[in-house]
């Protein structure tokens, strides 16, 4: 199987991990040789609820049942679509009512980006250096890392970047800015959270100058930092919301999420302002409205955060230098990115998942399934101290 998937299967990187899976429950995937790895990663913040849960097969299996795909987004009621974006305004601001369903995170920046210069009548994009909004022509011309997007150039015109964090930046919006974009906490960067009030201040400068604010909450959001949405912490609500990753429970979907007046403007003017096929599947709805019930019924958001302390106390160490973000979106630094890739091989190894991050080399990934258990945590970073241990006594 390993030289098809290296034959037949378009890769992304040189060296992939092939691991070949045979099957994952809970916060375990298992290998073709039935060996357990713990998940300290859920598919990269995609899976809050961990691997096959009862809940969320069960919606799929039934709904199943009933019917899959059977019209382009937004001519036929279908109840999952519909019951999934009313939980959905349930849950926010009455400024944030009306959603609109895609088939990933990256299409659904397309369509924030696409609604700001709709309504504003502008062209001007800002976003932040180091940013990471998803990997299509638009997204990437948003995404502040020109290592990765200077062999697809030219793209949208009229982006400029600002620094996260840095309030001198913010005189760079002005009535000339149709939007600007930012994740709620910066991923690819290393889990950057806000400072000093920023997106608070940032909100403001938009408000003044007539732009609109896009937050990117496609990994902090569904309950991962302790907070339905990650900019609940900040004293701030976006004028335009974006997640995906959790929201699925584990299948594909992204979703933007305004006012009722401005998601309109989509419909007319021109007609079909954005449109797409498979967005809002009612397989992947029902999904979703099961993943979201059960973050919003149950004490997983709560408890993200005891779980975070609990990381924070066990994962003390000389070459972790820092740990970063907030909830169970959490990263932590080691001296140099070869300590840092050592590690990740060497409890793949010892049957422990860890990632990297996109632009952070130093940093490790910690983003577990939300239903993780105490137990689970101090197993996991044993294995983790144990192996920086030898790394340490190695050098």
């Amino acid at each position: 199987m390993a030289s098809d998937f290296l034959k037949y299967q378009a890769q992304t990187t040189p060296h992939p991990l092939a691991m070949e899976i045979s099957h994952a429950k809970g916060s375990y995937i298992y290998d073709i040789n039935n060996k357990a790895y713990l998940d300290f990663v859920a598919g990269v913040s995609a899976c809050p609820l961990g691997h096959n849960h009862p809940k969320v097969v069960n919606a799929i299996k039934e709904q199943l049942d009933k019917y899959m795909h059977v019209m382009v987004y937004g001519e036929y009621i279908q109840k999952p679509a519909v019951e999934l974006t009313k939980l959905l305004a349930e849950n926010l601001s009455e400024s944030l009512e009306k959603t609109y369903l895609t088939n990933s995170g990256t299409e659904a920046i397309e369509g924030a980006l696409k609604l700001a210069k709709r309504a504003t009548g502008r062209s001007e994009i800002i976003a932040a250096n180091k940013a990471y909004h998803g990997n299509t022509m638009g997204s990437m011309s948003v995404m502040g890392y020109e290592e990765r997007k200077q062999a697809f150039r030219p793209l949208l015109p009229d982006v400029r970047f600002i620094d996260f964090n840095n309030e001198d930046d913010l005189k760079h919006i002005t009535n000339k800015t149709a939007c600007v974009i930012l994740e709620t906490i910066q991923g690819g960067a290393g889990f950057i959270v806000p400072k000093d009030n920023y997106l608070h201040k940032v909100q403001k400068q938009c408000k003044e100058v007539g732009a609109l604010l896009i937050l990117d909450e496609i990994q902090p959001g569904i309950g991962r930092t302790g907070k339905l949405f990650g900019f609940e912490h900040y004293n701030c609500i976006p004028d335009i919301l974006v997640t995906g990753k959790g929201l699925g429970g584990g299948m594909p979907i992204g979703a933007f999420t305004a006012s009722g007046k401005l998601m309109d403007l989509l419909q007319d003017n021109p007609k079909l302002g954005h449109i797409t096929t498979f967005g809002g599947h009612p397989v992947i709805a029902a999904s979703a409205l099961a993943t979201l019930k059960e973050i919003t019924e149950s004490n997983l958001i709560q408890e993200a955060l005891e779980k975070e302390q609990l990381f924070k106390k066990l994962l003390v160490h000389p070459l972790i230098l820092e740990i970063r973000g907030k909830g169970l979106m959490l990263a932590f630094i080691t001296p140099s990115s070869e300590i840092t890739n050592t590690l990740i091989l060497k409890c793949q190894d010892a049957g422990l998942i860890l990632f990297w991050l996109l632009f952070e080399p130093k940093a490790v990934r910690i983003t577990p399934p939300l239903t993780i258990s105490n137990d689970e945590i101090i197993k996991g970073c044993k294995i983790i101290i144990d192996i920086l241990n030898e790394i340490q006594h190695a050098n």
